[in-house]
C-alpha cells in the first residue's frame, strides 16, 4: 500500500509543474492529499468514486487559487444574474481530464463545456463551481459537482467544499459519507420544527411556477430557512443531517446529480413537487429527510393558493 503512495510522489513533481504552467497553482496541497488517496485505493473493482474525488480535489484547488483574484466576470444567456468566470472554466477543464484520462471511453455532461459524446453507457455529470454569484463576491459557499450516470441512473456522487475540506461522498447501495464518516439525514418529523433550505432561479423576477408563494408557504410552516447560494451544498447538508429539507422550483442536472444520491444514500427522500418519482432532467426538486417529506408537499401544493401582487421592475 504504502509503495503504491510512493511511486506517485515523482507524479506529483510533474503534476506541480504542469499545473503551475497551465493555471499559475503553486501550491497543490490538496492535489498531493488527492493523490495518495488515490493511490492507496488502486486495488478494487473500479475506482469511479475515488476518481470522482480525485478530480473534485483538483478542481478545489483551482478554486482556491483564483478566490479573491478575478480577472473577468461574464454572463450567460444574455442574463445578469447567470455568471461564469475563469475559474469555472479552467475546474472543468481539469475535471474532464482527470476523468477522460481515467474512462476514456465514458461521455460528460459539464455546465460550462456542454455535452461530449461516448461509447460506453456511462456519463459523468459536472457543475466545476456551484455558487458563482457566491464566489465572484468571495462569499465562501460554493462546491465542485461530479456524479456518473449508468444507463439512466446515478451510480456516484461527490460534492466537494473547498473552504471547508469537506468532501460529501456516495456510491449507490453503498451509503453515504463526509470525509469518509458514515452520515445519515436528520430524524425530525415535525416542519414547524425544521431548518429548511432553497434556492431561487435566474428568472425569479418572473415568479416561474410559484416561486414567491411557495417560499411564503414555507416561512408560515417552518423554524427556518437559509439560503446558502449553493444547491449541492444544500443537498449535501440535508444528507449530513445539518438541514431537514430542500425545495427548489428550477435546478439543472448536474445543479443536483451528485447530491441527489448523496440524500438517498444517507436514508431521505427525492422527489418532484407532488411527491412522484424525481426525473433528474426536470427541473422541480423535493429532497427532505423523509419525515418531514409529505408535509412539505402539502406546503408546496397550497402555496399556490397564496394571493401575491409583484410589481414589475423598472
Amino acid at each position: 500500500m504504502y509503495a503504491v503512495c510512493f511511486f506517485f510522489v515523482p507524479m506529483l513533481q510533474r503534476l506541480n509543474e504542469a499545473l503551475h504552467t497551465a493555471y499559475g497553482i503553486k501550491h497543490i496541497a490538496a492535489i498531493a492529499q488527492s493523490f495518495v488517496f488515490y493511490g492507496m485505493n488502486m486495488i478494487g473493482e473500479n475506482n469511479y468514486l475515488k476518481t470522482a474525488e480525485r478530480a473534485a480535489r483538483e478542481a478545489g484547488a483551482i478554486l482556491l487559487h483564483h478566490l479573491g483574484d478575478l480577472r473577468e466576470i461574464e454572463t450567460k444567456n444574455d442574463n445578469p444574474l447567470n455568471l461564469v468566470t475563469e475559474a469555472d472554466r479552467n475546474a472543468e477543464k481539469r475535471i474532464v481530464e482527470v476523468l477522460l484520462e481515467a474512462y476514456p471511453d465514458h461521455a460528460i455532461l459539464g455546465e460550462e463545456s456542454g455535452a461530449h459524446e461516448g461509447a460506453a453507457p456511462y456519463r459523468w455529470i459536472i457543475d466545476p463551481l456551484d455558487g458563482t454569484t457566491n464566489y465572484t463576491h468571495d462569499f465562501p459557499i460554493f462546491s465542485v459537482s461530479i456524479a456518473l450516470e449508468h444507463e439512466g441512473r446515478i451510480e456516484v456522487g461527490v460534492v466537494y467544499d473547498p473552504v471547508r475540506d469537506e468532501m460529501f461522498s456516495a456510491e449507490r447501495g453503498k451509503g453515504a459519507s463526509l470525509n469518509g464518516e458514515r452520515i445519515h439525514v436528520s430524524e425530525e418529523d415535525e416542519i414547524g420544527r425544521s431548518m429548511l433550505v432553497t434556492g431561487f432561479p435566474y428568472n425569479i423576477h418572473d415568479n416561474p411556477d410559484h416561486c414567491y408563494e411557495r417560499f411564503i408557504g414555507f416561512l408560515s410552516e417552518a423554524q427556518a430557512i437559509r439560503r446558502l447560494g449553493s444547491a449541492a451544498l444544500d443537498c449535501a447538508y440535508v444528507a449530513a443531517g445539518r438541514l431537514d429539507g430542500f425545495w427548489e422550483v428550477a435546478l439543472q442536472p448536474w445543479d443536483k446529480a451528485a447530491g441527489q444520491l448523496l440524500i438517498e444514500e444517507a436514508g431521505g427522500k427525492i422527489t418532484n413537487f407532488e411527491g412522484e418519482e424525481h426525473d433528474i432532467y426536470a427541473l422541480p426538486l423535493l429532497a427532505s429527510n423523509g419525515r418531514i417529506h409529505d408535509q412539505m408537499v402539502r406546503v408546496l401544493a397550497d402555496a399556490k393558493l397564496i394571493s401575491i401582487t409583484i410589481t414589475p421592475r423598472s
